[in-house]
């Protein structure tokens, strides 16, 4: 008989789960706060109590085993008799939950009360659900006593409603593993490296170690990770893939390599996970029932709208998940999130794993353990953990939210006054232009935040049942940012500074990671295998230090396929450093339009640190232009702008073709939309342009992660500044040679490419340049 193992609390909210997406904040959604008053109830049993009974169950139903387990906060030993104790905690008014406001809750109870009734040989068990207020440690308290055949019927009566979503998983299991034993590699042959990639991705799930990989642009990385991975589902290694990227772009790759893989007969279920602003039906989003229909009533309806999906579909993108959720009328980003916990493959950005605000919660420590998790373009993960790690607030928020709840909600005015307050003291100790940084957390700032916080969620629950807030989206986002701080504050420790800069009346208070390979490891924990690649994780011991790996985790770097004969390399000694830059851009220009000038027509990148930069030289080289030959004169030219829309982007790339007939140079900005992820094969790109080394700009948060590191016995400078800088000028320069019968011309216009520091940062296959001495 084919097992089903599931949590008490996966079966009942599955079945009992009722309602509309309430708001776009959970009330009692603190862990903290609900392991406290937990442990406050808890601490009121008697001697002969019991807490966090792991308590489990076998319940057959039509040819399955239902193995079913929790854990129950309290068993009670009463003169009424023995009683399940389940404690919920609440951070709105008390007052206002009834006996049968939340039916999962008892639900949850009669599980227990079962499972502890059946294996004491109980004819009757008592069923407690306890309340607690977690600002005020108020508590309600309501009781039911059932029999044990009543207990026992509903709990099968729950399996019996659970089981079509279990018979169609394990169909669907069945299927997917027969489909994997029998899956080729797609395609004729592996490239160069490709199998020794994907060998090395499977040895690494097979141990249940991680894998950081630098394998070059071509060799199909892709396809290289998911393959192994997905040999390693049918050999019951792994139950789930997570695909991470940082871009939309990368997204759109993993999704083409797993149709190829269902093309030659794969049968797995993936799904996109498309950031909530962009697959919002809604012009403005506002995740009410007042405000949304697809947010009204739409735990009613999704777990019909997931079944009829799971049932229909395999590739789950993003037209697929809006299809359906029209057909359902379910808000499709919570749909795509609910599906996530049954898909074999979820495509979805960085934070949904490692960022502490919305990773994927319901993933339990079993589930982890059968999951691989393969971070493509791993290099941006860096400057991303860094960011998810750290956390801000503004003083002029809190002014703002002072002066809007004045005289209208005494207790949230004072909350956001006492933080105003604080930040004032703040700038008149460091000046109205001062900056300051400290290795202490701000302890009275984080206890007056906890205080805006409880008021904040009262006014937001008083706005969720129809009263009008003064202050419109400034106190959810001021919410958000207050609780984002609160929750980075417990992770701080000597890898955090505190970040203080006063411009004139503003305050920003910054608590900042300097360091976030401590926090990765720890999000990664638990997970079966992560798989760390690149094509441009150089060095790979800056890496591997940054993103955390472990004494016994294995790395690999793949050669490049390609020969030296497919890429043209030059470089030009041009000074590119910020006070050089006015007097170096017209000799860039000039670089330019020899480049282009001496060739037959093509298409060519040119990257620029900045977009002042980009838009001084682009001025001086439509100067040359003008006074050049009607051959070139007639080239077009093409520049990225700071904010571009998906159409935007689309027509930018759309232009470069192949044998068009004239030049198209188009003008970008290293480490933006154009230099990484995008495919131009073949004569789509003739040659790439890299001004400067890419380092970021001198700025006060940098120069602090230089001493941190230097601090660490490491070279600040180079952790800081050069290896992050010269990761973008690898990643632009890799958009030329995509393939083996690619060619190419880069040039690279710097004097520091020619200094040593640098050239052992450049790939095998750049080092073969040739030097331009005029300009």
């Amino acid at each position: 008989m084919d097992n089903i193992h599931i949590s008490v609390r996966s079966l009942v909210e599955y079945i009992y789960r009722s309602g509309s997406i309430e708001s776009g904040f959970r009330t009692s959604a603190s862990l903290t706060e609900g392991t406290k008053a937990h442990q406050k109830v808890q601490q009121t049993y008697n001697d002969q109590d019991q807490r966090e009974v792991y308590v489990s169950a076998q319940v057959e139903h039509q040819g399955l085993l239902f193995v079913i387990d929790g854990r129950c906060d309290g068993l009670l030993t009463l003169v009424e008799g023995l009683t399940i104790d389940e404690i919920k905690s609440t951070s709105s008014d008390i007052a206002l939950i009834e006996r049968d406001s939340y039916p999962v809750h008892w639900a949850q109870a009669r599980c227990y009360a079962y499972m502890i009734a059946k294996d004491r040989n109980l004819d009757k068990m008592r069923i407690q659900l306890t309340y607690m207020q977690v600002d005020t440690e108020e508590t309600k308290r309501y009781v039911e006593e059932l029999s044990f055949s009543d207990l026992e019927r509903f709990v099968y009566e729950a399996v019996a409603g659970y089981f079509p979503y279990a018979q169609a998983r394990k169909e669907h299991e069945e299927r997917r593993n027969r489909s994997i034993r029998e899956l080729p590699f797609p395609f004729a042959a592996y490239r160069q490296g490709q199998r020794k990639l994907a060998g090395a991705v499977y040895k690494t799930i097979e141990g249940g170690h991680s894998l950081f990989a630098k394998a070059p642009t071509g060799i199909g990385k892709t396809m290289s990770t998911l393959f192994p991975s997905i040999k390693a589902i049918g050999e019951g290694l792994l139950q789930r893939i997570f695909y991470l990227t940082a871009k939309t772009i990368t997204r759109t790759a993993a999704e083409d390599a797993l149709a190829i893989l269902q093309g030659n007969g794969l049968h797995l279920q993936s799904v996109t996970i498309t950031a909530k602003d962009k697959v919002c039906f809604q012009e403005e989003v506002r995740c009410t029932k007042e405000h949304c229909e697809f947010a009204d009533g739409y735990y009613d309806r999704i777990n019909e709208a997931v079944l009829d999906l799971l049932r229909s579909e395999t590739a789950m993108t993003r037209t697929v998940i809006e299809s359906y959720a029209q057909k359902h009328r379910v808000c499709p980003f919570e749909f795509s999130l609910d599906v996530a916990y049954a898909a074999d493959a979820v495509i979805c950005d960085y934070n949904y794993i490692f960022d502490p605000r919305v990773n994927l919660k319901r993933l339990f420590e079993e589930q982890k353990r059968q999951t691989v998790l393969l971070v493509d373009e791993a290099h941006n993960l860096v400057d991303r953990a860094r960011e998810m790690y750290s956390a801000a607030l503004n003083k002029s928020d809190y002014l703002a939210l002072q002066r809007d709840f004045k005289g209208l909600r005494p207790e949230l005015h004072e909350a956001a006054k006492a933080v105003n307050q604080h930040l004032l003291s703040v700038r008149k100790q460091i000046g109205e232009q001062g900056l300051h940084i400290g290795n202490e957390l701000p302890e009275e700032l984080i206890a007056r935040l906890e205080v805006f916080i409880a008021q904040a969620e009262r006014e937001l629950v008083m706005a969720r049942s129809g009263e009008e807030s003064p202050s419109g989206t400034l106190l959810l986002d001021a919410y958000f940012g207050a609780q984002h701080v609160v929750r980075i504050a417990k992770l701080y420790d000597e890898r955090y500074v505190t970040f203080t800069a006063c411009d004139k009346s503003e305050v920003t208070v910054k608590l900042f990671c300097l360091d976030p390979s401590h926090l990765l490891r720890q999000m990664g924990k638990g997970y079966r295998s992560q798989v760390f690649f690149s094509a441009t994780l150089t060095p790979l011991s800056y890496f591997m230090d940054m993103l955390g790996a472990t004494e016994d985790d294995y790395s690999i770097a793949v050669p490049s396929p390609f020969s030296s004969e497919q890429l043209e390399v030059f470089v030009q000694p041009i000074s590119t450093r910020y006070q050089d830059r006015e007097r170096s851009r017209m000799p860039i220009a000039r670089s330019l339009l020899e480049l282009v000038s001496g060739r037959e027509t093509g298409n060519y990148l040119v990257f620029f640190p900045s977009y002042a930069y980009m838009s001084s030289v682009y001025e001086a080289f439509t100067d040359l232009l003008s006074e050049s030959g009607e051959g070139v004169r007639n080239m077009q030219l093409l520049v990225q702008q700071a904010q571009m829309t998906e159409e935007e982007r689309e027509r930018y790339l759309d232009a470069y073709q192949a044998n068009q007939g004239q030049t198209l140079m188009g003008f970008a900005v290293m480490g933006g939309i154009f230099s990484e992820g995008i495919d131009l094969v073949g004569d789509r790109l003739t040659g790439v342009a890299v001004i400067g080394v890419g380092l970021p700009q001198l700025g006060p948060e940098r120069n602090i992660v230089r001493t941190y590191m230097e601090r660490a016995g490491k070279n600040g400078y180079d952790y800081a500044y050069v290896f992050p800088g010269m990761n973008k000028v690898q990643q632009a320069g890799g958009r030329l040679i995509r393939s083996e019968t690619d060619r190419g011309v880069l040039l690279l216009i710097d004097d520091r490419y020619l200094q040593p520091q640098y050239q052992r940062l450049l790939p095998e296959e750049w080092r073969h340049y040739k030097v331009i001495t005029r300009g």
